[in-house]
C-alpha cells in the first residue's frame, strides 16, 4: 500500500543531513519511506494531508520511562526525608516484596508506553524504577511488555533490568550499598533468555538488549560476565552510569577502582555501550577531551551518551556541556528518564543549559539537539534506517501541529515547535509505516480507563514508600503537599464589614 503524507513542512534527509522542505510530501509503501520532497506525482492508494504541520522523524527515546511518574515527587526531598525514599536494611533483610501484582504491572506498562506513543516516540529503550518489586525486573515482565508494544506497534529495544545490590539507607540513616549475588545471577540469566525470546520473537518492532541498572549496584562479577555475554551476542548494553560523585567512592571501595576504570577492566568499554546522563564529567574542561581524558576515551570506544536534560534540571544537574562531548567525538543521543516524556521540552530544556554551561548564546543549537533525538539515537542502536525521512528509511514518522494560536508565528518550524510548543503538539505517529496516534488518539486504546487505572497504581505505589522508610514515616510525611490540605470543617470568607 502506497500513502502520501503531506503538509507545510517535511523535515527529510539528503543522505548526510536534514533539510526543511515547505509543502512537502513523505511518501511510503508499507513499513518504507519512498520519496520525500516537493510535487510527488506517482501512485497512491491513500493520502492524508495535515495542512498547518511540521512531518518529521519519529523520535528516538533512549531512556524512555515504562513506569509511573516518580520525578514529580522524589526531585525535592529535603535532607531529612531523602534517606526516606531508598529501602530499609530491615526491608532488605526482611520484608521485600512487590508493590503491584503481575496484571498491575503491566497495566503500569501500558499507561507509560501509550505516554510514550502520544509524545512523538516511535523507538525506545525502557527504563522503570526496580525499587517497587522484590528485587528487580523478569523475564515474564518484560516478555509482557514485548507483546504490549507489538499491540501498540511501537519499536522497543528491550530488556529485563538486572543487579546485584541495591541502595539502602542504613538504620543511621546513611546511604549504603547492599549485595545479593544469587539475584544478579538470575537476573543475567533472566537478560539472556529475553536475548532469545525476541531473537525466537522474530518481530520487526523488538529487538533484544541488556539493561543492567546503575554501575554502583552491579558486583565486579556481573559486569565482567554483562560484557561477555554482550560480545557473545553482539548486543547493545545500557548502564547508568557518571551520574554521581558518589559512584567512585563505592566502586572504589567495592573494586578498587574508578568508573571508567571498571568500565575498561570488565571489557565494558568494548560493548556496543550506551550511557545515560554523563554528568559527572566537565567537558569544559579541555583536559576531559585531551589524550586519554575521559570524553577521548569514551569517544575512541564508540560509546554514546544518553543526554536527559529535563530529568538532569529537574534534579539540580546539567551536562556540562553537549557541545563539548559533540566536539570531543561522542556520539549523543537522548532521553526523558522520566515524566513527561516529552523530548520536544526535553530539547527546549537542554538547548538552555547548554548556554549556561557554555556561557555562550550561541551554545547549544536547536539542530544539533533534534539530531541527537533522531539520528544520534539511531546511530547508538546501529539503525541507519531510523531517525530520518528518505527513501530506504523505516517510516517511523512524528506529525506535529502548528496551527493552534497559543503556538504564535511560526519563524523556523522546528524551532517555534520547540520553544513555543511541546511534544502535546503531536497529533499523529506511524511506525513501520503503521498508524500508531492518530488525530490524538491512540485507536482501540480507552485512555480514559487506562489513566484512571495509572491514578490507583501511582496513590498504590506513593503510599508503599512508608513501609520502605528507615523511620516508617507516613508518604504524606515523605511527601508533603504544596499547601496544606484545607480543613473541610471550616471556610474562609471575608471579614465582617
Amino acid at each position: 500500500m502506497i500513502t502520501q503524507l503531506s503538509a507545510r513542512y517535511v523535515l527529510g534527509h539528503d543522505g548526510n543531513r536534514h533539510m526543511m522542505f515547505t509543502d512537502g510530501h513523505v511518501v511510503m509503501q508499507d513499513d518504507e519511506v519512498i520519496y520525500v520532497g516537493t510535487g510527488y506525482d506517482g501512485p497512491i492508494d491513500e493520502h492524508r494531508d495535515f495542512g498547518q504541520s511540521l512531518i518529521a522523524p519519529g523520535l528516538i527515546d533512549l531512556d524512555a520511562l515504562t513506569d509511573i511518574d516518580h520525578a514529580i515527587f522524589d526531585s525535592w526531598p529535603t535532607e531529612e526525608t531523602a534517606p526516606g525514599l531508598q529501602w530499609s536494611e530491615d526491608y532488605f533483610n526482611n520484608r521485600r516484596r512487590d508493590v503491584f501484582t503481575a496484571e498491575q504491572r503491566q497495566n503500569v506498562r501500558k499507561f507509560a508506553l501509550a505516554q510514550l506513543a502520544l509524545h512523538g516516540v516511535t523507538s525506545y529503550m525502557p527504563i522503570a524504577s526496580e525499587i517497587h518489586s522484590s528485587w528487580a525486573e523478569t523475564f515474564e515482565e518484560l516478555q509482557g511488555m514485548a507483546q504490549s508494544s507489538i499491540e501498540l506497534g511501537l519499536r522497543g529495544f528491550l530488556g529485563p533490568a538486572y543487579r546485584s545490590g541495591i541502595n539502602v539507607t542504613d538504620n543511621d540513616g546513611q546511604r549504603v550499598i547492599l549485595f545479593d549475588e544469587e539475584e544478579g545471577r538470575k537476573g543475567l540469566a533472566d537478560a539472556a533468555r529475553f536475548l532469545d525470546y525476541a531473537d525466537g520473537l522474530g518481530h520487526p518492532l523488538i529487538t533484544g538488549v541488556l539493561l543492567p541498572c546503575r554501575i554502583e549496584t552491579l558486583s565486579d562479577e556481573l559486569m565482567r560476565r554483562t560484557a561477555e555475554l554482550a560480545t557473545e551476542r553482539n548486543a547493545l548494553v545500557r548502564l547508568h552510569c557518571l551520574q554521581q560523585p558518589t559512584e567512585d567512592d563505592f566502586l572504589t571501595k567495592l573494586t578498587g577502582r574508578t568508573v571508567l576504570e571498571q568500565l575498561a577492566d570488565t571489557g565494558l568499554l568494548n560493548t556496543r555501550l550506551l550511557i545515560p546522563h554523563g554528568v559527572v564529567i566537565d567537558g569544559t574542561d579541555p583536559a576531559a577531551s585531551a589524550e586519554g581524558g575521559p570524553l577521548e576515551l569514551l569517544a575512541r570506544h564508540g560509546v554514546s551518551i544518553i543526554h536527559c536534560p529535563l530529568t538532569s534540571f529537574h534534579y539540580s544537574g546539567m551536562l556540562k556541556s553537549f557541545d563539548a562531548f559533540a566536539a570531543a567525538g561522542v556520539n549523543m543521543c537522548l532521553g526523558t528518564d522520566s515524566f513527561p516524556p516529552d523530548l520536544i521540552k526535553g530539547i527546549d530544556v537542554g538547548t538552555h543549559l547548554a548556554r549556561i554551561a557554555e556561557g555562550r548564546r550561541d551554545a547549544g543549537k536547536v539542530s544539533a539537539f533534534f539530531d541527537a533525538a533522531t539520528l544520534g539515537g539511531a546511530k547508538a542502536l546501529g539503525r541507519e534506517d531510523l531517525g530520518r525521512l528518505c527513501p530506504g528509511a523505516q517510516a517511523d514518522i512524528m506529525v506535529a501541529s502548528l496551527g493552534d494560536f497559543r503556538d504564535g508565528a511560526v519563524e523556523d518550524p522546528l524551532r517555534t515547535l520547540i520553544l513555543n510548543g511541546s511534544a502535546r503538539n503531536v497529533t499523529d505517529t506511524y511506525v513501520a509505516g503503521r498508524p500508531v496516534v492518530v488525530d490524538g488518539s491512540l485507536p482501540g486504546i480507552d485512555l480514559d480507563g487506562l489513566r484512571a487505572e495509572g491514578q490507583r497504581l501511582f496513590e498504590q505505589m506513593v503510599a508503599a514508600y512508608g513501609e520502605r522508610d528507615y523511620l516508617r514515616r507516613e508518604a504524606s510525611e515523605l511527601f508533603p503537599a504544596v499547601y496544606a490540605p484545607a480543613d473541610v470543617t471550616a471556610a474562609v470568607v471575608a471579614p465582617a464589614g
